[in-house]
């Protein structure tokens, strides 16, 4: 039975006077004799929202939504049906799910290390597909790999790379006397100052960006990481004026300071293992990055031709995590466009964006910054 004779069988059957609503006793009565193809996740939830219902009774346009799946996003309301009914939902938990191969324990693990919430976790473990794969993550670290290597064979150099007097010259470099091109303010995220920094923001990229990609899709993720990457250089060019940017950093700390956020305002819910732990090592070597980044940027360590690369982009691609990237991993299954926290956070890096381009036209020349000539 294809959806759309599925949902006339369901109006005619259990709504004729097209009420709105259609009682869950009845429901489950059609379910069963016609033995519908509705899996198993999605009758638990018809049935929660019946039972947060005083009446027992599902709404039409929910049940419309959940059954066609048009759109894989759930509604405000729709959440919250979902957890005013949860109590009556079986108690039984991914965890004790058996049999599982090996791709399935996988995705069991990332719903427990992203989601706080049980009803969540098992949303995200019932209706994910395969396809579309999280590409981008994989993608962008694959590609900084590939740039790095080629510079790194052609100027026979593996660490402090932006010493050598050729690497500043790339055309994705983001230096101050080249802020006309454009394309500069993202692509400095595939340049990185040596293997060090590549390794650091490689391994956050796959550990952290691919299992959030997973839950959240391509879309969100992507964006929040170009925030990142964008809000960096514009960062740089407004606090630190006169030095060049590498590296992916912007992106990776939006991520990551998202998804710390995320698991301190939900800590309780949290079922990763060891958390505490993890928290403090991951703060650790964030903290300890942004420290080599500073120490290189006034004390560099080789003679240089100019400023070494700012860390401010480490900052920025925090705050974006935490006002932005926070809003949207909150969000799970849920329009952001229906958020009213979500349009203030839009307005807020839009407005950031304009002062900041207004800046780099006019600031420049009006404070008579002397930028070091571009290599």
């Amino acid at each position: 039975m294809d959806r759309s004779s599925l949902l006339q069988l369901i109006q005619e059957q259990l709504d004729p006077d097209n009420t709105g609503f259609i009682g869950v006793e009845t429901f489950a009565s059609l379910v069963h004799s016609h033995e519908l193809p509705l899996d198993p996740a999605k009758l638990e939830m018809l049935v929660a929202l019946a039972q947060s219902n005083d009446e027992g009774q599902i709404c039409y346009q929910e049940l419309v939504d959940l059954v066609s799946n048009i759109s894989s996003k759930r509604s405000s309301s729709f959440k919250r049906a979902i957890a005013n009914g949860q109590r009556a939902l079986p108690r039984d938990v991914l965890l004790d799910e058996t049999g599982l191969g090996f791709y399935k324990r996988f995705v069991r693990y990332v719903a427990y290390e992203i989601l706080p919430c049980e009803m969540d976790r098992r949303w995200y473990f019932y209706q994910h597909r395969t396809c579309p794969p999280p590409i981008f993550m994989a993608a962008v670290t694959l590609t900084q790999i590939i740039v790095f290597l080629c510079y790194g064979a052609r100027l026979n150099r593996w660490v402090l790379q932006t010493y050598h007097p050729e690497y500043m010259k790339s055309p994705l470099v983001y230096h101050p006397g080249h802020r006309a091109r454009a394309w500069r303010f993202f692509t400095y995220m595939f340049m990185h100052v040596g293997l060090e920094q590549l390794g650091f923001n490689a391994l956050l990229q796959l550990m952290i960006g691919v299992p959030l990609e997973m839950v959240h899709g391509i879309l969100r993720i992507s964006f929040l990481y170009l925030a990142g990457v964008l809000a960096g250089s514009l960062t740089v060019s407004i606090t630190d004026m006169r030095a060049p940017l590498v590296g992916g950093s912007g992106g990776v700390y939006a991520l990551c300071s998202a998804h710390l956020a995320n698991v301190v305002m939900n800590w309780a819910g949290m079922r990763c293992p060891y958390k505490l732990l993890r928290m403090v090592l991951a703060l650790v070597c964030m903290s300890s990055e942004v420290g080599r980044a500073v120490w290189l940027r006034f004390s560099p360590p080789l003679a240089a031709s100019g400023p070494q690369p700012s860390f401010m982009a480490h900052l920025a691609g925090a705050i974006v995590g935490i006002s932005m990237g926070l809003t949207i991993l909150r969000s799970y299954e849920e329009n952001l466009q229906d958020q009213c926290v979500w349009w203030v956070v839009l307005l807020s890096y839009a407005t950031f964006l304009v002062f900041a381009v207004f800046w780099n036209i006019f600031a420049y020349d009006l404070l008579g910054t002397q930028i070091p000539p571009p290599p």
